[in-house]
Order: structure tokens, then sequence, then C-alpha cells
């Protein structure tokens, strides 16, 4: 059976050459992140490019997915680029401030003495420099440093248990999403989101500006992890991400383990994609081989259900970009073949309320326990495909299409493996003899396998699955 959780990579300049690049592709990734945080709009576009072409030399379906940098809650520049801070020295973050120095530094994020009082807590480069404010004054938020460090340029800034009101969406992020439609991006991931707000918003410009690609929330503010407000942002979303950076900077690194479980299982009751993100492998951007801990990391991560592990300095930056994609894939796959199927336990309580889940769902549920070899979902939209994807069958899912965007969509979805049927016609007969043949050429199944497709009626209208059947491939006939 083929790795179900999708690995997601981030590129940058060690992922870039043509060469690595395809060896990563082959090694297992299914989905390319591009960072809108670093690069011109001319080296994402270079990059989705090479990406595509690449695929499509190697056949593999590898989806895109532009990451929105969000707002730039950051301190400015210093004369000598940086400097180091001494426990219990007076610092002032001062918005008026062009150059800082060992006493005050300027801040991208103007607003930030509207949002602080004395008492509040500010945790600069995620975390590892701790202002405690003690007074604002106009432009200037007075504090004192209670853990020291070196600071350098453009570091980020939190505030411990959140409360910063900058929007989610900067005027860059609107041109950037321009960006992201020019070169078709599957994915677009909108980072800080605190309601569904953001991400209905992120939708209309996404769609104003043409394009249609599945959003992913990335969950890293403290207001976005109350279950309300959680299950609020989802609505809005087609998945999420749980970004553990700023999440554990603002929340405490502590809470971030059970927050993460509760993520994935909301995504999972919803309906949403899951993609578990941060540090996974952090040790690979310098050494050829993971950490025992990191290990257990990813494992968790597919243990609790995610769609799919993220990397990102490891492939972006890193000296092993192919080593950390095979040492993520082995993992797992590992991980996968120790986790328990529990389906009949998975229905109870569930309420089916659409004729398509309600097949769906009977699709699992029959591949579960006459143990077919694949589920085949015929799907305009992969609505199908991503519902059954939700529950654990233990049984591979071909989400079979013509729509060219389903395809790629598909290729985050966990246990989905999507296949391009070429037949457009109407005739429900010779569109399952052309699926049947697309699994068999695909080397999915043989003769005499058994499988379950799913399949709407009239044929071709999104949303419209209706119809369950049992076949034995080899054994279709005309009635």
């Amino acid at each position: 059976m083929p790795r179900s959780t999708k690995i997601v990579a981030t590129l940058g300049p060690a992922s870039s050459d043509s060469t690595v690049l395809e060896r990563m592709l082959r090694a297992g990734v299914d989905v390319v992140r591009l960072n809108f945080s670093h690069g011109s709009a001319a080296d994402h576009e270079q990059r989705a490019a090479l990406v595509k072409s690449i695929a499509s030399k190697t056949g593999r379906t590898v989806a895109i997915m532009c990451d929105l940098q969000g707002p730039k809650i950051r301190v400015g520049r210093f004369k000598d680029g940086k400097i180091t801070l001494e426990r219990g020295q007076r610092f002032v973050l001062d918005a008026a401030c062009e150059l800082g120095d060992s006493e005050r530094s300027g801040l991208d994020y103007k607003e930030l003495p509207r949002d602080v009082e004395p008492g509040a807590v500010l945790l600069l480069d995620d975390g590892k420099i701790v202002l405690e404010v003690t007074g604002v004054k106009g432009d200037e938020v007075q504090t004192v440093v209670r853990h020291g460090g070196v600071l350098s340029n453009n570091k980020g800034i939190n505030r411990q248990g959140g409360g910063l009101t900058a929007a989610a969406l900067t005027s860059k992020d609107m041109e950037d999403i321009r960006t992201a439609v020019k070169i078709q991006a599957d994915y677009l991931a909108v980072s800080f989101p605190k309601s569904g707000a953001d991400m209905y918003m992120a939708r209309e410009l996404m769609r104003a500006a043409g394009g249609n690609a599945f959003l992913i929330a990335k969950i890293e503010r403290a207001e976005a992890v109350a279950e309300s407000a959680l299950v609020d942002i989802m609505r809005g979303s087609d998945g999420i991400m749980v970004a553990r950076g700023d999440l554990a900077v603002e929340v405490g690194d502590a809470a971030v383990p059970a927050l993460q479980k509760k993520m994935i299982r909301l995504g999972r009751e919803h309906n949403r994609l899951t993609i578990t993100a941060t540090q996974m492998m952090e040790s690979m951007i310098s050494s050829p081989v993971p950490t025992r801990a990191e290990v257990s990391d990813v494992a968790n991560a597919v243990l609790d259900g995610t769609d799919a592990v993220m990397l990102s300095a490891e492939t972006a930056s890193g000296r092993y970009p192919v080593e950390v994609v095979q040492a993520m894939d082995r993992i797992c796959i590992e991980a996968e073949q120790t986790q328990p199927l529990n389906l009949d336990q998975d229905f109870f309580n569930r309420v089916f309320t659409r004729v398509d889940q309600s097949i769906a769902m009977a699709a699992l549920f029959t591949a579960y326990h006459l143990k077919v070899k694949a589920i085949a979902s015929l799907t305009e939209s992969g609505s199908t495909a991503l519902w059954m994807s939700r529950l654990n069958a233990g049984v591979p899912i071909y989400a079979l299409t013509s729509q060219t965007s389903t395809r790629y969509r598909c290729a985050l979805f966990r246990e989905v493996f999507p296949l391009m049927v070429k037949y457009v016609g109407h005739d429900r007969e010779e569109l399952l003899r052309e699926a049947e043949k697309v699994l068999v050429e695909n080397k999915v199944v043989k003769a005499g396998d058994l499988i379950v497709l799913t399949i709407g009626e009239p044929i071709g209208k999104a949303g419209g699955t209706n119809t369950m059947k049992i076949v034995r491939v080899g054994e279709h006939r005309t009635p």
C-alpha cells in the first residue's frame, strides 16, 4: 500500500536546482510550498514553472502551495546589525525609530504601542528574548529585559497570550494573492487569521483575481485556538496548518502537543485538511539523520491523523534536502503500518445529511468489511474523495477525475491518490470501463481484484455522487 500521509516541502536556495528538485520529487514530495515571506514574484513564478516541468517529467502529481507572509510584527534594523540585551536592562521599542541601537529598536509593526499596556509580556525571536512592558508613551513601548540575549535585525514579536490587533491580510498579501493566481496555485495558506472573516476575505480576494485555490488557515495566534474560534476559521477554510512556531510562542510550548491533537481531530470531524508544521526534522538542516525525538514527532502526527507533514528550512536552506524527504517518507510509512483500524467505532454518532456524503461513507464501510483492493471515486470536485479520507478504512482511495485542478488538489488528501480519466462523455458504463482501465494501467489493481466504485449521475456534475458499485476487475459487462 502506498504512503497515505502526504509530504509538503518548502522550496528555497537549497532546493531550486533542477537536479536536486527532481530527486526530492522522486523521493516522495507531494506538495511544494512557496514561502512568500522570502523572494520576489519572479522567483516564485520561476520555481513554480520548474516544479511543473519536473513533475511532468517524473509522472508525479505535485501540488503547489503559496504561503502568504501575513503582518510583519517585527523589530526594525540596528546600526550594527545586532545588539546584546542583558537581564534587568531598560529597552525601548520605538515606532518612530529608524535605526536601532543598544537602548532602543524600531518597529515594522507601528500599532504595537496601542496594543500593549504595563505588565504585558513580549516575546522576541521565537521567545528567545523576553521583555516586560513597564509603560507606553506616545510611539514608545518602554520595557525591562526579563530574559536577554542577542537580538538581530527584523526578528519577530509576539505577545504572550495573544492580543495583537494586526490584520491577517496586508497590502503585500493582496498583491501576492494575484501572484499565486498567476502561477495557478492549488493551495493558498493564510498567516495569522483570527476568525473565519479573515478567511472569507482571502477567498474573495482570490476569486476576484480569478483563482480557485483551496485555502489553508495557519493556526498561530492564541485567539485562534479556542474551539469556537477554530471551528469558525475552519468554516471559512478548506484546511488548517498547525503552525507550531508562532503558536508555541503565544500559548507556551507545553500547550502545543495537546492543541495539535485537538486541531487534527476537529479538522477530520469537520471534513477539513490538516498540515502539521514547524521544526519536524529541524536537526537535518545540518545533519544527514534525524534525532529520535524528531522521528517520534513525525510518527505521532501521522498517528494523530494529519493529512500532511511539512518541511520548512530543512528543504529550503538545509544541507540535506533529499535525505530529509527520504527520512520523512520512511517514518510515515512505518507509523501508518501500526495505526489501528476502528472504522465501525468511527461511524458512531455521525450524521450524514447529503446523498453524496452518505455514498462516500457507504463505500468506506463496504471496502473495510469486504477487504477490497481499492476504492475508486469518480469525482469532479474531489469532495467525495475528501470525505472518504476523513476516516481510515485501511484501503487506498483513488480519485479518478477529468479535472486538472481536482487532480492537484487531491495530492494533499491523506490516503487519496489522484489519477486522470480522459473520458468526458455521459455514458455511465463506458466511464466505469475507462475507470477500470486507468486503475489497471497504473498497476493499482489486476484482473480478479475487488474494488468499490463511486459515481454520480448525471455524469460530469460536481457534487452529484449518488451511486456505489462493487466491481470485480475484468468482469465488468454492459447489462
